[in-house]
């Protein structure tokens, strides 16, 4: 006996389950049956399976999980009507990929499956709309990382122009406050040269040194 898997889901057993769960609810069986199939052929548990549909793959399938349950009203009605005819046009199930599951024969209406490929078509549209915005957005941040790069490099220049300017502005007030200490001296050194005197006639009069 082989042992339990535990690693992780592949693409191909996602679909496996959705393809065995989705025939079971068409032909009117239980998902517990289907998770017990299904968990034989891959080696799981039964609970693993039922784990792995309920939380993910069921809603990926939304639309053809619906699509067999009408397959599944139908089939009654037909059985109904004709209990002891086979219904002869209808594929065996077993036969169908997960992709041809609306192909049912007479099963399904023609909006039904109209509806289903509408559908698939969308999610094949959001899905490559996804792959181009990721693109966009790829481009953009490239755009905006030389941006912040052209920034930086401009910052760095400003601030070093910035500095140069503050040192040259002390560098004037240097000069300035010498040149005032310089004039006040000066004029200090001009007042001390001025003197005055009497003349003969009594009068005060400036006299330089």
């Amino acid at each position: 006996m082989s042992p339990t898997r535990q690693d992780a889901w592949s693409q191909d057993e996602d679909l496996l389950l959705a393809e065995v769960v989705l025939r079971h609810i068409r032909e009117g069986g239980t998902q517990l049956q289907a998770f017990d199939e299904v968990g034989k052929q891959l080696t799981r548990t039964a609970a693993a399976c039922g784990f792995r549909w309920n939380s993910f793959v069921r809603k990926q399938y939304k639309s053809g999980i619906e699509l067999a349950k009408k397959q599944r009203k139908e089939l009654k009605k037909q059985t109904a009507a004709s209990p002891d005819e086979p219904f002869q046009d209808s594929l065996p199930t077993e036969q169908i990929p997960i992709q041809t599951t609306v192909a049912k024969g007479d099963l399904l209406s023609f909006s039904s499956v109209i509806s289903y490929l509408e559908e698939l078509q969308k999610r094949a549209e959001d899905s490559d709309g996804f792959e181009e915005d990721k693109k966009k957005y790829a481009e953009q941040i490239k755009e905006l990382e030389k941006k912040n790069y052209y920034l930086a490099a401009e910052n760095e220049r400003l601030t070093k122009n910035l500095k140069i300017i503050e040192e040259d502005y002390r560098s004037l007030l240097e000069i300035m406050e010498r040149a005032r200490k310089m004039a006040v001296l000066q004029d200090e050194d001009r007042q001390q040269k001025v003197r005055f005197q009497m003349d003969k006639n009594g009068n005060l009069e400036r006299v330089e040194k």
